[in-house]
């Protein structure tokens, strides 16, 4: 079994214009005070790095890495949430998704698309150029208009939408295959990819393609209501990124699941600082190292009622606390005894005199 690594701290919720949020070496430093060992970057925020540049160099790459490194830090991994988002958009978010792409493509739904393809294959490159293994994506939303079925929808509609969204993204999932890294499709309401049933439907449509591969975030698994901890199970195997994140589930006779158009701090179902929430992580650190995860537990901060500050700062120990020295050896050696092949047979029963 392996050791699972951290804490991680995934940077998206914290980059800002202020100190120390706007560059990578002052935020590094922030994040090394709190305790963390690793940053996973928002491959999208321009303060933190150039994602063109770090496709095309190398050297670039070291440079980055080597600010985090002054801190005693690494680069845990890259994201590319806004960008897959927009590999597959239905139109009906045309609007409200347009803000993801750069101002010259906004209103402009097909180069806004290839504009978000070209991004996976840089992140491809840039993430083979850091030498990291895994990156985090979201698969994009050309179904999810039509997740309840009222009114009753079209026959071979869902099929539709997966036969394009897989035709989407074979070609990029090529690419990170090529470049020797695993594309990680993070489980989430909004998305195509939202759950066990919607990912063997894409996966059947890629193939099964190795390099298809998922971020375990526990929080939109209590959202959904969906046991988070039988989802492991039976996808361990393609289990790689791994975000630190709470939440709690509150039914009411008002609400429930959709959450009544209310905002955050009103649904049912809200994300909460780890720890505050329902999630059992010890349980979800022992399944993941019993299936020997390869990967980093990082903090993604997101709560309505705690403030980023504590929860930065609470991150980094509820992290270590919860990982798992993974055991080397078996509980139970010291009462083994070696035996021979003759002397098995004799415990069984078989040696030759009892024949």
């Amino acid at each position: 079994m392996k050791t699972i690594q951290g804490p991680g701290i995934f940077l998206a919720q914290f980059a800002s214009d202020s100190a120390p949020f706007n560059t990578l070496d002052a935020i590094c430093a922030w994040a090394k005070s709190l305790g963390y060992v690793a940053v996973q970057i928002p491959s999208w925020d321009a303060r933190l790095i150039d994602l063109k540049r770090a496709a095309e160099s190398k050297a670039y790459c070291e440079e980055l890495a080597a600010v985090a490194a002054r801190h005693n830090l690494v680069i845990s991994e890259l994201s590319t949430h806004l960008q897959g988002q927009l590999v597959a958009c239905h139109p009906a978010y045309d609007a409200v998704f347009d803000g993801f792409a750069p101002e010259r493509l906004r209103g402009d739904p097909k180069a806004r698309q290839g504009w978000a393809v070209e991004q996976m294959h840089h992140a491809a490159r840039a993430s083979a150029h850091f030498g990291l293994k895994a990156h985090v994506t979201f698969s994009g939303s050309l179904a999810w208009p039509y997740l309840y079925p009222w009114p009753q929808r079209p026959g071979g509609l869902i099929e539709a939408a997966f036969d394009e969204l897989a035709k989407r993204w074979l070609p990029i999932l090529n690419v990170f295959d090529e470049a020797g890294v695993d594309l990680c499709f993070e489980i989430h309401p909004g998305e195509d990819l939202h759950d066990g049933e919607t990912l063997e439907m894409f996966l059947e449509r890629v193939h099964e393609h190795p390099r298809c591969n998922l971020l375990y975030d526990p929080s939109h698994f209590v959202l959904q209501q969906l046991d988070y901890l039988h989802f492991i199970d039976f996808y361990h195997s393609r289990i790689k990124m791994f975000h630190v994140k709470d939440a709690e589930f509150h039914p009411t006779g008002k609400q429930g699941v959709y959450g009544g158009y209310q905002p955050w701090l009103k649904r049912a179902g809200r994300f909460r600082s780890p720890g505050d929430g329902q999630v059992n992580f010890g349980m979800i650190f022992s399944k993941l190292t019993q299936y020997d995860f390869p990967g980093w537990a990082v903090l993604e901060w997101e709560c309505c009622i705690k403030s980023s500050e504590q929860g930065a700062r609470e991150g980094a120990p509820f992290i270590r606390r919860h990982i798992i020295e993974a055991a080397t050896n078996s509980f139970d050696d010291f009462g083994k005894s070696g035996a021979d092949r003759e002397r098995l047979r004799g415990i069984l029963g078989l040696s030759e005199e009892r024949r």
